[in-house]
């Protein structure tokens, strides 16, 4: 007998590595973008409000007299803290009895005025359903097929039909708003069969976010408890 001595194969060739100045300028890169995705966030924000503050300063200055203008003090935001008082007023002024009369008839003298009505009521009814506190508009998120079955979108809940729609659908039907990307302040309103609606885990924050991000910030899945744990 013959012993078959075993074939030993060849150890894997070593990596190749990169010269150490491509490796640095690598990380240099990426700190570079780390510290863009850290500063811009906060810094376009701030920026923002700043110009908000300012804008709001530019509008009321010139109401003030010289003598009393906050402005020529050099003390910025007071046009800001002026229209939230102004508004808190008139919000309080309204709430009593000659406030009620007061906004029941400026509303009957805009809707009787033909081109006005259309714009005040709409604009109305928008505010009024985003600021009502027990209003059930973009609440809930959910997956639709749109345009076609076998695509799904995001889309927004907004309620019920009412009235006349109610009574030209046989099932039980929701009011879908669809997003455009990256700009969801505009969009398609649709009437779909609740049955067709499937409603996400996921708050209107998140699903604004994942409009607006176009797909890039997806929030993560919650993680599901046993029943052991909750009991």
């Amino acid at each position: 007998m013959t012993s078959q001595t075993p074939e030993i194969s060849p150890p894997p060739p070593e990596p190749e590595k990169l010269p150490w100045h491509l490796t640095l300028l690598g990380r240099l890169r990426a700190y570079f973008f780390a510290g863009i995705l850290v500063t811009a966030p906060v810094s376009i924000t701030f920026y923002l409000a700043w110009k908000f503050i300012l804008f709001m300063d530019d509008q009321v200055s010139p109401l003030i007299p010289p003598a009393f203008n906050p402005k020529n003090w050099g003390i910025p935001g007071f046009g800001l803290v002026a229209v939230v008082v102004s508004l808190t007023l008139v919000g309080a002024l309204t709430a009593g009895f000659f406030g009620r009369v007061l906004v029941r008839l400026y509303d009957t003298v805009l809707e009787r005025m033909p081109v006005l009505r259309g714009i005040y009521s709409a604009v109305k009814q928008i505010f009024e359903t985003m600021l009502a506190q027990k209003a059930n508009a973009f609440r809930e998120v959910a997956l639709i097929e749109y345009p076609r079955k076998g695509i799904w979108t995001l889309a927004f809940i907004t309620g019920t039909p009412k009235g006349q729609l109610r009574s030209c659908f046989d099932d039980e039907m929701v009011n879908v708003f669809v997003p455009t990307t990256p700009n969801p302040t505009s969009g398609f309103l649709l009437f779909l069969p609740k049955r067709d609606v499937r409603i996400l885990d996921m708050s209107v924050e998140d699903g604004i976010k994942m409009v607006v991000s176009t797909g890039i910030i997806t929030p993560s899945e919650k993680p599901q408890v046993s029943p052991n744990a909750r009991s």
